[in-house]
This record gives C-alpha cells, structure tokens and sequence, in this order.
C-alpha cells in the first residue's frame, strides 16, 4: 500500500513529512531510528489494522527520516527537537483530543513529549524499556559506532544489521549524527507525569531498551503486551496492530 506524503515547515522551517491512513479518532504513530512511518506502521499492515477500529492514522517521518528533511546545520537539532517537531504537527492539524504511540525512537520521543506537556488521551509505547528512557547515553554511544563504523564493519559484528539497515533506509549519516545528540533522559521521576493509560508493547526477544516489565513498574497507568520477535522483527508482526488495537478498543 502507497499512501503519498504530506508536507508542513516546522518551527526552523525544516520540512517534515507525515502520512495518513483511515478516519476517526486521531492516533499519532511516531518510528523508530532510521525508519520511517511507511516500514514501521504501514507495510507491515499495523496502520491498516488501527485504521480498520475506528481511527486516524497519522504517521510522521521524523526529521533526517522517510521524506522529511535532513539537514546538516547544527542549529537545527536542539536538545529534544523531535519533541519540537511533534508539537508542531499537533498545531498544524488543529488536533486537541487525541492518543499517541511510538515505536523505540517514536516511544522515547513521545514518552519526552508527554514530560514537555503534551496530554493525549492514552499512550503506547512500543519496543521500549526503563532503561531506553532513563538510560538513552548508552544506546546512544552504541548507534554513534553504527555512524562511525559505516563503511568498515564485517559481517557478525554488533553494529552489522543497523548499519545494513541504515543503508537500505538511504539515512544521512550526517544528520543522523547531529540527530543523536538532540537525545535527552527521562530520568524516573519524571515518569510521574505519565499518567494516561499506558500500552507498554515489546517482542518477547526484545532487550535492546531494557525491561518492558521495568518500564510498566515504573508508571502509573500502564499494563504490558508481550509479542513475538526480536527489536528489528516485532514491527512486522500483525500481533503488533493486534495489541494496539485491543487496548484503544479497551
């Protein structure tokens, strides 16, 4: 399925994409690092299983993702300026009631944004654990070697499959650079401030951000999905969309 991209100017006139898929109530779905909305919500049919109960689809790239822009100035990533980004495509569609969920960089950005102020209804966080919030510096230093190792690793070293994946996805690798050091933590008590439903959901071979368990500990209101596959396959899962949709219908 082909769903062609729109385009709005954030706040530093960077421009950013987002796709759409159903009507309804309006559900935000943010990526994870070098995807983009089209691999990680609609080709493996996610999108179309929450467009299918009822709701909105709205699907951003993330800025140096998908058809959105990637701009090699340092003065266009700011500390938490995916956080920016969103809040620029909420004012941009006029959206005030609404949920949102993420997927690994999508989960952590929307975790920040809901920290920032954000208030939707519910929110789901996917291939995400406690220490993928609250200890970001050493995933961080991890892709920065997937950066840094681009055109050297073999086979079988650790950063192999992420740099494959960087190359299919056509990343920029120095925007994705610059991309890294905008992270922030969310340290644990500033989970207090998620106090929405919360759908923690994470392939049961899934580690790379911590314990899911950890995480749902740690909030107020969240319950835990588990899901077959790895960090990289659980996306493609249809038990992915399963999981989504049972706790928006709850």
């Amino acid at each position: 399925m082909m769903i062609e991209p729109q385009f709005f100017e954030a706040r530093d006139g960077v421009r950013l994409a987002w796709r759409e898929l159903g009507e309804g109530r309006p559900l935000l779905l943010l990526h994870g690092l070098f995807s983009s909305g089209e691999v990680n919500w609609i080709k493996f049919g996610t999108a179309a299983r929450v467009a299918a109960g009822g709701y909105r689809a709205i699907m951003p790239d993330l800025r140096v993702h998908g058809s959105s822009d990637a701009p090699h100035d340092e003065e266009h990533y700011p500390p938490d300026v995916l956080v920016h980004d969103l809040q620029d495509l909420v004012t941009h569609l006029g959206l005030e009631d609404f949920d949102l969920g993420g997927f690994s960089l999508g989960a952590r950005t929307s975790a920040r944004a809901v920290v920032a102020g954000m208030k939707p209804q519910r929110l789901i966080l996917g291939g995400m654990g406690l220490a993928g919030l609250a200890g970001w510096q050493r995933r961080g230093r991890f892709f920065k070697r997937v950066i840094a190792e681009y055109e050297t690793a073999k086979r079988g070293d650790d950063t192999w499959l992420s740099i494959q994946f960087m190359k299919t996805m056509k990343v920029d690798r120095i925007a994705a650079g610059h991309l890294l050091d905008s992270f922030t933590d969310t340290t644990p008590d500033m989970l207090a401030a998620i106090t929405m439903p919360t759908l923690v959901v994470c392939g049961e071979q899934d580690q790379d951000n911590g314990s899911a368990a950890e995480l749902v500990a740690a909030l107020p209101d969240a319950r835990l999905a588990t899901i077959p596959g790895t960090h990289m396959s659980s996306v493609t899962q249809p038990e992915l969309g399963e999981a989504i949709a049972a706790f928006l219908a709850a």
